[in-house]
């Protein structure tokens, strides 16, 4: 469907652009829509005015109508369109599940008692050890 989109959208502006080229190209009338029901309508909407430039702006301008409404119509009755953030989740729900191990029951926890507190411990200093005295020595 997105193609045809597309496809629709692109002939749409293609012939919009040539809409516009005929349009341009057209010589004007001296005589503006207004003035054609001042009793000039003979020659406004006589053979004349059938020229094939005419015709095919008429073509054109038809078909332009039909594809935009087309278009319109195709393009209100798509989904609507998800958030990049919305379609991240998904894919990661999506992954989620599908790596997910087997749920394990868990067993209760044990109630547990608080340790008493110790008391801290002071360092040990190391005696001191007395070295005997030597005798003096004789001279």
């Amino acid at each position: 469907m997105d193609i045809l989109i597309a496809v629709l959208t692109v002939a749409d502006v293609l012939i919009a652009l040539l809409l516009i080229c005929l349009i341009l190209v057209q010589q004007s009338k001296d005589s503006g829509f207004g003035s054609a029901f001042g009793g000039l309508g003979e020659s406004v909407f006589g053979a004349q005015t059938g020229s094939h430039l005419a015709k095919m702006t008429v073509v054109f301008a038809s078909l332009f109508l039909a594809i935009t409404l087309a278009l319109a119509i195709m393009t209100g009755h798509r989904k609507a369109p998800k958030s990049i953030v919305e379609e991240l989740e998904t894919a990661k729900d999506a992954k989620a599940v599908a790596t997910a191990p087997a749920k394990a029951e868990k067993a209760p926890l044990a109630e547990k008692t608080p340790e008493p507190a110790k008391k801290p411990e002071t360092l040990a200093v190391p005696e001191k050890k007395t070295v005997p005295a030597l005798p003096p020595a004789d001279k």
